[in-house]
């Protein structure tokens, strides 16, 4: 357990990606600071794709109200929106790839999601704090039925109550 999400190593992020082969999910509402912290993300998740890997985004939308409630609260120079639309863009630069999806999705505001096979990193958004500043638990799988299947169904219910992304256009 991380008392911050900027807490947790990125190493920890490099290797829980660079490990996975079946499944990479980032249900994070912004999913920003991704293309920041890990290096030459989008190549490697092009060449995670290529390989068998499903590479899913789901991300909130820029132009919802739940979205523009978000910016109110946070009341930071760098916007929410402005946050999705970094994402929108390095992922218009690998959708054509087969096995990367995009999805928007509102319903995951108060908590950020991200699966890595048989790991995840589960963060619950306190407040009107940044996801930064929120806690991050490391979640394994280690039984059926346990702590990581039931964050994994919520993951897996926001992702298919999610809706497609108008905008982003295969380049």
């Amino acid at each position: 357990m991380y008392p911050y999400r900027s807490a947790c190593p990125r190493s920890i992020w490099r290797r829980l990606i660079g490990e996975a082969d079946k499944e990479l999910t980032f249900a994070g509402y912004t999913n920003y600071f991704l293309w920041l912290e890990i290096p030459n993300l989008r190549n490697v998740l092009r060449r995670k794709a290529e390989r068998g890997c499903r590479v899913r985004f789901l991300i909130g939308d820029p132009n919802s109200e739940v979205t523009q409630r978000r910016e109110e609260l946070e009341s930071v120079p760098l916007t929410v929106s402005t946050r999705i639309k970094i994402t929108l863009d390095e992922l218009s630069k690998i959708i054509h790839v087969p096995g990367v999806e995009a999805r928007y999705g509102d319903d995951h505001i108060a908590m950020s999601v991200f699966i890595f096979d048989d790991d995840m990193l589960v963060t619950p958004h306190l407040a009107n704090l940044v996801g930064h500043d929120s806690p991050m638990f490391h979640v394994q799988r280690q039984q059926d039925d346990g702590l990581y299947d039931r964050f994994a169904y919520h993951a897996a219910a926001l992702w298919d109550g999610g809706g497609a992304i108008r905008e982003l256009t295969p380049q």
